[in-house]
């Protein structure tokens, strides 16, 4: 059989975008990446879907589209994401303390994700100011606008699905910030709670505030934490995950002092790899094993520079913690967190913390 040719009259009908992508591809930098999409969407194309599913991987794509181009110029800084109730007023106490939250965090060299809507929304992005946050809107029939802080700033982005901007919203964050809130704040701890407890967001630090005195997150903890537990339905070391607070002062210290010696982690292969601001000492790692073992699948922790696949990283000159994370504890692996950024370093850090 003989291949149809390429004629001119198909060439003009596609796309020069993708024309220009095709002919690059052997070259570009991500070009796996690159032929595993089109492979997809070769197959996708050759089955049995509806026009409804065409339209909604189209509107996904659209969206991952919006989100890539306007993050990527700040990913090397550190952001917290806000969220809490859109029907929060402003001349009350957690509008205010979201307001002050936000105004402090980005002080210590943060950025700010909210909602961009009204509430506990607008108070992140008032308290932030433009130039250090970003809305990550949503678009519904009722009750969601764009507020004045965020609007019309090109860090407003509009997403079709509520999947694709919680995605951004947790992608895109070093730490997430929950004010009292309704169904969607619930949703969002949830969600949130659960990435964390199995691994597949963080470790970053999760925190929990309330005006103070107020009783919301107390409530919550007991109602649903200390139920949950007591019936074994999650484990004790899960309150490891989260922090609440009613002191904005505590919970800006908290999320800053988790990247005190902490950076980053990833996974090569099946080992842990934990990139520190700063080396340990032998007789720190060693308290690490002492206290730590029971999360090893086999082995030990040990330090380790950059790994073969992290060459050409942009952490690479960061020193590391490498182990078998048995993938389950993560409460655990919190714990260890905490320990190490508690630890006395001899080597002064490097960059501001947010800095990626």
């Amino acid at each position: 059989m003989v291949a149809p040719s390429w004629d001119n009259n198909l060439e003009s009908s596609i796309d020069p975008n993708l024309l220009d992508l095709l002919r690059d591809l052997p070259d570009h930098k991500y070009g796996k990446f690159i032929k595993r999409s089109l492979s997809v969407l070769a197959r996708i194309a050759g089955e049995n879907i509806d026009r409804l599913d065409w339209k909604i991987l189209t509107s996904a794509l659209e969206d991952f589209e919006g989100g890539f181009q306007v993050f990527y110029p700040y990913r090397h800084i550190r952001k917290i994401t806000i969220f809490g109730s859109s029907r929060i007023l402003p001349d009350t106490p957690e509008y205010l303390l979201a307001v002050e939250f936000a105004r402090k965090i980005t002080k210590l060299g943060f950025m700010v994700l909210t909602g961009g809507g009204g509430g506990i929304m607008q108070a992140g992005n008032e308290g932030a100011g433009r130039e250090h946050s970003f809305g990550l809107n949503i678009q519904l029939p009722f009750e969601q606008y764009t507020n004045k802080f965020i609007a019309n700033d090109p860090k407003s982005i509009n997403f079709k699905y509520f999947f694709t901007r919680k995605l951004f919203f947790l992608k895109e964050s070093d730490g997430v910030a929950l004010f009292p809130g309704g169904f969607g704040t619930q949703d969002e701890a949830f969600e949130t709670l659960t990435l964390c407890q199995t691994g597949k967001y963080g470790p970053v630090p999760l925190v929990l505030i309330d005006k103070p005195g107020g009783d919301y997150w107390e409530t919550w903890n007991t109602n649903v934490y200390e139920y949950l537990s007591n019936k074994n339905l999650i484990s004790r070391d899960d309150c490891n995950l989260y922090t609440i607070t009613d002191n904005i002062e505590f919970a800006c210290a908290t999320i800053c002092h988790f990247y005190r010696i902490y950076h980053s982690s990833r996974y090569v292969e099946k080992q842990f790899v934990m990139r520190l601001n700063a080396e340990l000492s032998d007789s720190q790692v060693e308290i690490l094993n002492q206290n730590f073992g029971d999360i090893l699948l086999e082995g030990e922790i040990t330090k380790s520079k950059a790994l073969p696949p992290e060459i050409g990283d942009e952490t690479e000159n960061l020193p590391r913690l490498v182990f078998n994370f048995n993938q389950k504890n993560l409460g655990r692996l919190y714990q260890m967190i905490n320990t190490i950024n508690k630890f006395e370093i001899l080597s002064p850090q490097g960059q501001h913390p947010e800095w990626k």
